[in-house]
């Protein structure tokens, strides 16, 4: 642990980000066509065809990742200048995986109205804002509104991210087993907005019993201080408690903390179970305790050093790389469906060498290998045009 903190902290010194011109600027002439008096050309088009922003300036190929802090994944509410290195980092996977640029911004904000007003009258800087770690519930309401009330693409990466590539994983775990989704019943360990966007993705795909779990219990009939959000999984069952709820079912989804299941609870759980327990650093239930009881399930987790981790950057950098290529005004929930889709179909191809001998192992459709790997290459193409075709073919694609 010690060297790790080590080597992260040499290894963010300075920052991970920088700004590089992509034009000339070696003589007089690129001086008065880079600034004045030649971009005043730029703006009249600009001023006169607002479209045209999206050729004669970097718009169309920049994003925002802006977070206020407060729900930074394992440290909480931390504050919008500590999440900083955070924000920085999904500016660097977005210009790595996608080649998209980004600006990340870190605003000292909380009152969610008072959060929208600024990051509207930022947007017109970008082609598109990824939102990242703003507590639920104020989440929902910020991005709900934003998408309404803009016209470019708006996506809090920490609710979709998670629930397009665990859906994804999902439908493979659920094709090698032999299991119908639509039978599925699936434990949700946690309310809070990814956990409440899986669930309603999971849907999507045609589960029908999902039992969630509020840190006040199972969210049914006979409770009353339900957010609107988590009244969409409202059941008629009553469970005393997860562990109740565990006893047959085929899938259970953790996004909770650390260490809060046994063996006992996964004992209880129907043949060849999906366990996903993804919260982080630690999961509700370390693999290697699973494995002791139950060696017939499919374990995924959020961490790199186990099979099957479901890593957000195996979604938002192509999903905004398609709807950035065809300017889309918004990224709809056909196109999210698209990406599971996509992503799922990717991890059944054979797997080229390459990527096996950088990741030590062989790469197979299997219980160990239901999702792509991160650095797998065919992602940006196979996601980005299945984003951009859905997206043309819902008509929110201005190209």
């Amino acid at each position: 642990m010690a060297d790790l903190q080590k080597d992260a902290l040499a290894y963010h010194q300075g920052g991970k980000i920088a700004i590089a011109p992509k034009t000339s600027l070696e003589s007089f002439t690129d001086l008065s066509l880079a600034y004045s008096p030649g971009v005043a050309y730029p703006c009249k088009e600009i001023e006169a065809h607002p479209l045209e922003a999206y050729n004669l300036t970097s718009k169309g190929n920049l994003v925002a990742v802006i977070s206020n802090g407060t729900a930074v994944l394992g440290l909480g509410d931390i504050g919008a200048l500590a999440s900083k290195p955070v924000m920085e980092g999904k500016s660097v996977l977005f210009k790595k995986f996608a080649n998209i640029d980004s600006f990340d911004l870190e605003i000292d904000e909380k009152d969610p109205k008072k959060l929208i007003s600024i990051i509207k009258a930022l947007a017109p800087t970008f082609g598109g804002i990824n939102l990242e770690d703003i507590k639920a519930p104020e989440c929902f309401e910020i991005e709900q509104t934003l998408i309404d009330e803009l016209d470019i693409p708006i996506m809090h990466d920490d609710q979709h991210g998670t629930a397009i590539v665990s859906s994804a994983a999902l439908i493979n775990a659920c094709k090698i087993v032999g299991k119908k989704i639509e039978e599925l019943r699936v434990v949700i360990i946690g309310a809070g907005a990814s956990a409440i966007s899986c669930g309603k993705m999971y849907q999507n795909l045609g589960v029908k019993h999902i039992a969630m779990f509020d840190s006040k219990g199972l969210i049914n009939t006979k409770r009353k201080d339900l957010s609107p959000q988590k009244q969409g999984f409202i059941l008629d069952e009553d469970y005393s408690s997860y562990q109740e709820a565990l006893k047959g079912a085929d899938v259970l989804l953790g996004l909770s903390k650390g260490n809060i299941l046994t063996q006992e609870d996964i004992k209880v759980m129907a043949k060849d179970p999906l366990i996903f327990t993804l919260s982080n650093p630690n999961p509700e239930i370390a693999p290697e305790l699973i494995r002791k009881v139950r060696d017939d399930a499919i374990i995924a987790t959020g961490r790199s050093d186990y099979p099957n981790q479901i890593n957000n950057v195996l979604a938002f950098p192509f999903i905004f790389r398609g709807a950035l290529d065809v300017r889309a005004r918004k990224i709809t929930e056909g196109m999210k469906k698209s990406a599971v889709l996509a992503l799922a179909n990717l991890a059944q191809k054979e797997v080229p060498q390459e990527l096996c001998t950088l990741y030590g192992r062989e790469l197979k459709f299997g219980r160990d290998y239901i999702i792509p790997m991160p650095f797998d290459k065919r992602l940006l193409h196979e996601l980005s045009s299945a984003v951009a075709k859905t997206a043309q073919e819902e008509g929110v694609a201005q190209i």
